[in-house]
């Protein structure tokens, strides 16, 4: 397997704020995780539909990839997608924007970001059954959030300067924990540890673990200019080049090691990621 190495001196915008969304395409694909390795097969494009539709999210236990798409006019939904079944819903279809969804804690609703006419950017909660919506915080602009526990979640929230905040539901209480961060925040799979990406210098970037109390620790430097990663149930971080998919065990004396791509994969440019809680299946976002 090819070592990955080297760093670009390449800076991302981390936001699109008030811009259209870029057109991308959802595929789907196989998964399989040994001692020896990933591999990927059968890519399937679950979206095809011209415009933005990004931002996968596996439900923890069942056969769900929650998702956001655009319509003609550029308004975002979320879309919940059965992979066994093949079929999907509208979550949303609203006049605002909805973007990032997530299940909660209690897997009852999908929380998402609300993007409003005024510039505000809420986040908000919709019951997955069905209903309308309860907004969680509207003292901040945020951008991307993660749950922590039932009570407090991770956020990534916009202003004069990107700041990493940790916000008590029950207090309203927020504390700014970072800055110069990436947009890709995650609980640890089977920890109650956290993730971000630290942009500390323009051309190397870090993953950062944030351990339960508030410590932070340095995993690996991210493949160069890129933020986008997922983790795998058994602790693996992936993520990608653009054009190829590599991964990393934290804890072992290794780089970056490739993921072989398999045939007939689309050759837009790779984004997001995201992996099953079963770790039987990742999506990937790519470029249209």
């Amino acid at each position: 397997m090819k070592k990955y190495i080297g760093f670009l001196l390449i800076a991302l915008p981390c936001v699109m704020y008030g811009q259209q969304p870029p057109a991308t395409e959802i595929y789907l694909l196989d998964l399989s995780i040994s001692k020896k390795g990933i591999s990927i097969a059968n890519p399937v494009n679950i979206t095809n539909h011209p415009g933005y539709d990004n931002q996968p999210f596996f439900h923890p236990d069942q056969p769900i990839l929650y998702y956001t798409s655009a319509n003609t006019e550029g308004l975002t939904d979320l879309v919940e997608w059965n992979y066994e079944t093949d079929t999907d819903r509208f979550i949303t279809k609203t006049p605002e924007r909805e973007y990032s969804p997530t299940v909660t804690p209690d897997k009852k609703f999908i929380s998402c970001i609300i993007q409003r006419d005024n510039g505000a950017q809420d986040l908000g909660q919709y019951p997955i059954a069905g209903g309308d919506p309860v907004v969680l915080i509207n003292s901040l602009t945020v951008g991307y959030h993660a749950w922590i526990d039932p009570d407090n979640l991770l956020l990534f929230v916009l202003g004069d300067t990107l700041t990493l905040q940790k916000f008590t539901l029950s207090t309203k209480k927020e504390s700014i924990l970072s800055t110069k961060i990436g947009r890709s925040l995650h609980q640890i799979p089977g920890t109650t540890a956290m993730s971000f990406v630290h942009k500390a210098w323009e051309d190397v970037w870090v993953i950062k673990k944030i351990n339960p109390d508030g410590t932070m620790e340095d995993l690996i430097h991210t493949v160069p200019g890129h933020e986008d990663l997922a983790w795998t149930p058994d602790g693996k971080i992936i993520m990608s080049d653009g054009k190829q998919l590599f991964y990393y065990q934290p804890g072992k004396p290794q780089h970056w090691r490739e993921i072989e791509m398999p045939p007939h994969m689309p050759v837009g440019a790779i984004t997001r990621l995201a992996v099953s809680p079963a770790g039987n299946k990742i999506a990937i976002v790519v470029g249209e």
